[in-house]
């Protein structure tokens, strides 16, 4: 009798929040740091759903290994729908395969309740790097004396374990530069302190429009039309290279199915539109954890194949 209570006062309770929701600030978290396209996806989305929502969006940056250490945070967060989380591969779909006590469990400590968008990868190498292929840069990597410094927005991230699988398949020397995000990592690369980093298209378009990176290949099933005389990767010869980078927004776990449900169309209304996010289509929430758990098994069987663990 005493369960069925607590029940009935717990199902009380959360109709009473999806009832009121939001009547606060709702914040969102990003687990990298600003500059980077995680901050790009999540400012684009938050100023409409402010709007749809009728409450502010505070955006808050938490770097750290490879995003997993905000993401860890929020896991313990109450499941109200005031902490809302930025998901991403590396933190839900590449973590749980190099981590052995991650902190955090990706399918049952967090409800994926709403996917942003989805952006291809470029492979881009400072001006002052001799390749002007990705054939050249495989031949350079080879024959070079010291490996080729690579940045990427942390450890474990997809734009790590692509260029690590790259250096796997093809025998070329690189070492791993690893930031507290994307943003640091362009910078750096920018400046010529590092050669080479595999970036989303939305945040290395830009500067290399400007001319101050060269592109080498393309992550997308077909060229990329601000990007035509650059050929994808699996037409250098990589055709299992079709690589994004998707975006999606979480809850911790047991946050009020209405809330959810809120929060997710909100989401969906507000994918982006703009060059190097293409929306994804609108998915339900089983359909979203199905899709993760796809990416998930993918990246298991590569790190696997790389042999990698952070632990």
């Amino acid at each position: 009798m005493l369960h069925l209570l607590v029940a009935c006062a717990m199902l009380a309770s959360q109709s009473a929040l999806a009832d009121t929701y939001p009547n606060r600030p709702i914040t969102l978290v990003i687990p990298f740091a600003p500059g980077g396209s995680a901050s790009t996806a999540a400012r684009s989305v938050t100023d409409k759903m402010s709007d749809t929502l009728g409450a502010q969006i505070i955006i808050e940056n938490r770097p750290g290994a490879g995003g997993t250490v905000a993401t860890r945070a929020v896991a313990k967060n109450a499941p109200d729908g005031y902490t809302i989380l930025l998901v991403t591969n590396a933190t839900l779909a590449i973590a749980p395969s190099l981590f052995s006590n991650l902190g955090y469990n990706a399918r049952k400590d967090f409800a994926p309740i709403g996917l942003i968008a989805a952006t291809p990868n470029v492979i881009a190498v400072h001006p002052s790097f001799p390749a002007r292929s990705l054939a050249d840069l495989i031949k350079i990597g080879k024959e070079a004396a010291t490996p080729i410094p690579y940045g990427s927005p942390g450890t474990g991230t997809l734009n790590h374990l692509t260029i690590e699988l790259l250096a796997h398949r093809t025998g070329m020397k690189v070492s791993h530069v690893p930031y507290k995000g994307a943003g640091p990592a362009l910078t750096d690369l920018l400046s010529g302190n590092i050669q080479l980093m595999f970036d989303t298209l939305g945040t290395a378009l830009p500067p290399i429009k400007a001319g101050l990176l060269r592109p080498l290949g393309v992550s997308s099933a077909e060229r990329i039309a601000d990007l035509p005389d650059v050929p994808t990767l699996a037409e250098s010869g990589y055709p299992d290279y079709r690589v994004s980078v998707w975006y999606g927004v979480a809850a911790p776990s047991k946050v009020p199915e209405e809330v959810a449900e809120r929060i997710g169309d909100d989401v969906f209304r507000a994918s982006l539109q703009t060059a190097g996010f293409p929306p994804l289509h609108s998915k339900s929430q089983a359909a979203i954890k199905e899709f993760i758990d796809a990416d998930r098994v993918r990246w298991s069987a590569v790190i696997k194949a790389l042999n990698i663990s952070l632990d």
